[in-house]
């Protein structure tokens, strides 16, 4: 016999309203100088081109005093008020809770972002507009908008969630594509996405690597010898690299279950003691490693 799904509670009323902003009280004091931030000013710049995209999230009004208070969008308060504007339209939430899914969406990716320009741009919306909405210039626009132009569907793929300067596929497309496959990859193992790390890699790239041998790489700070040897450095680096990468699991995994036993070695008391009288330096290296591999520790501190 199967059971009725329960239908779960909503979170806000499903009517949106308008509100001054004078029955609007703040959960939180807005940060110093938040005027001159990035944020601000592409808020600023989207409310006044196409107006407010996401209601902001208040409570129910005080019984007393009929105020409202803020749960999500102070920015954007902050924002519509700067402008003159007398209202903002409103979502009331069912609780005190601050959650909304601006909360937790992940921030649109570089590639995304691009994507997403293409799409505006062959539905007809001007440039200048573009710009103006996404706080832009025309020059950033165009950057943004040939953001792929010259790089390989692999690599698109592997970036396709990560966030980075367009100046990074500057680089990149100057090489070839197993090349931009190559230090791709490498920088999604470091976590590296700076564009000075991507010059470098173009630096120590050989020249039959690169889409146009004959145009000088150049470096700031590096001699042409310096840049030879940087080429050699580096193919020794990567081979190290895959020789580790292909058997980093396993060793992982074989000192895992070494500390485990160790540690439960190490705790039994007839072994602990016999260890310490006649193998002390023993104990401390088993101890030792213990500490060393926990990742007990760094699990409790990243939560």
């Amino acid at each position: 016999m199967t059971s009725t799904p329960q239908k779960l509670p909503q979170a806000f009323n499903t009517n949106i309203v308008d509100l001054p902003l004078d029955r609007l009280l703040p959960s939180r004091a807005m940060s110093k100088g938040i005027e001159t931030t990035r944020k601000y000013a592409q808020i600023k710049s989207s409310i006044q081109e196409i107006g407010l995209i996401e209601p902001v999230a208040i409570t129910t009004a005080d019984p007393k005093t009929g105020l409202h208070i803020i749960l999500d969008g102070h920015l954007r308060v902050q924002v519509v008020r700067d402008l003159g504007i007398a209202s903002i339209t409103c979502l009331r939430a069912k609780d005190d809770e601050g959650y909304t899914y601006n909360k937790r969406v992940n921030r649109l990716a570089t590639v995304q972002e691009h994507y997403m320009i293409l799409r505006a741009l062959e539905r007809g919306v001007p440039e200048e507009r573009l710009a103006r909405v996404l706080d832009i210039n025309m020059v950033s626009l165009h950057r943004k908008r040939n953001l792929l132009e010259g790089i390989c569907p692999e690599v698109v793929d592997l970036l396709k969630d990560q966030h980075f300067g367009v100046d990074l596929m500057r680089h990149l497309r100057r090489m070839k594509p197993t090349r931009q496959i190559e230090c791709t990859e490498l920088m999604l193992s470091l976590g590296n996405f700076s564009s000075h790390y991507a010059a470098a890699l173009l630096a120590a790239t050989p020249g039959e690597q690169l889409i146009d041998p004959e145009k000088p790489k150049k470096f700031k700070g590096l001699a042409p010898a310096e840049l030879a040897r940087m080429e050699q450095e580096m193919l020794q680096v990567r081979g190290r690299f895959k020789a580790i990468e292909q058997s980093y699991g396993t060793d992982v995994l074989s000192m895992v279950l070494a500390r485990g036993y160790i540690a439960k070695l190490i705790k039994n008391p007839t072994v602990s003691s016999y260890l310490q009288r006649h193998q002390p330096d023993f104990m401390n290296e088993f101890q030792s490693f213990v500490v060393a591999t926990s990742f007990d520790d760094v699990s409790g501190a990243s939560a």
